[in-house]
């Protein structure tokens, strides 16, 4: 029996209307992605990035083609099937953190299970795995105000893994950190993935990030240029710490309490909203706008961060 891709895309093409003129944000996209895997989309800005993950996140229809997931197609999906896609089966990390400040670090990671058929106790242990997890348990009662940009993107790292997705959607998650917490968060996903076998897609424009993926779908002009194959992380037995020495530790042993957390997703309600939606929209939109202001030089794209 043939393995069935986790995310397939079947000629996946994407414009907009800029005024009269008709732009090709992505032409003809066809990938397949499988379970377990660490993929990068890697590009300069503008190539179509952001795009193709909010068309594999449901935030945004193609133009033409498909978005299959598990092999269900989410055109077929209604506003309800996906919102509770987008709550239960991927998770989001984007450039900014996108934590509401009025609340504690607990409880912003606890949110996306506000509407979740489990008790609140069921909810707050939760997300206390994950915070120890992303090595910050200490924290819990911080708001976001309190602590630096690399504690807050793994609390959003946390966040998006509360609700146990099949996928982890990250769209530059380190362009606005320092290297010391670049690190610690690119420490973080690769553990992560390692540990709990779930997929990852990161997508960014700095090549230091090429050599710790399993397969690299490099793009130009919405396009796919070519993919290529890690030799070294394709076995996950080949991947040891020494391949990620550069990068700075978080606790592994905490890691594997991410194996605790119940299996399969979280079951919502029916009646439930999509809290994180019009942010995740905004989100994109934004990091869509800001690409076609950066430079294809990630050198000095973090010297214009800092």
């Amino acid at each position: 029996m043939a393995k069935i891709p986790v995310i397939k895309t079947v000629n996946l093409t994407r414009t907009y209307m800029l005024g009269k003129i008709e732009v090709d944000a992505l032409t003809n996209i066809n990938l397949e992605i499988y379970s377990g895997e660490f993929i990068l989309f890697f590009g300069p800005s503008g190539c179509g990035k952001s795009t193709l993950m909010s068309l594999i996140a449901g935030l945004q229809k193609p133009s033409s083609g498909k978005v299959l997931v598990r092999g269900e197609d989410l055109a077929t999906l209604d506003a309800d099937g996906l919102a509770k896609y987008r709550r239960s089966k991927i998770g989001m990390v984007f450039q900014n953190f996108n934590l509401i400040t009025s609340m504690n670090v607990i409880e912003n990671i606890a949110l996306p299970l506000s509407f979740a058929q489990i008790s609140k106790k069921q909810r707050v242990q939760r997300a206390e795995n994950l915070l120890e997890v992303v090595g910050l348990k200490e924290y819990k009662h911080h708001t976001p105000s309190e602590l630096s940009g690399g504690q807050q993107q793994r609390i959003a790292i946390a966040r998006s893994l509360v609700t146990n997705p099949w996928i982890m959607l990250a769209d530059e998650p380190t362009g606005n950190l320092d290297s010391k917490s670049s690190n610690e968060v690119m420490r973080l996903l690769i553990s992560l993935n390692r540990k709990s076998k779930r997929t990852v897609i990161l997508i960014t424009h700095n090549p230091d990030y090429v050599e710790y993926a399993d397969r690299v779908f490099y793009m130009r002009d919405g396009k796919i240029l070519k993919i290529k194959v890690n030799p070294k992380t394709k076995s996950k037995k080949s991947m040891e710490d020494e391949d990620i020495k550069t990068l700075e530790k978080v606790p592994e042993k905490a890691i594997e309490k991410y194996e605790d957390i119940d299996e399969g997703n979280v079951e919502t309600t029916t009646d439930e909203k999509d809290i994180a939606t019009e942010t995740d929209k905004e989100d994109i939109a934004e990091t869509e706008k800001s690409e076609d202001t950066k430079t294809d030089n990630p050198k000095k794209d973090k010297e214009a961060v800092k």
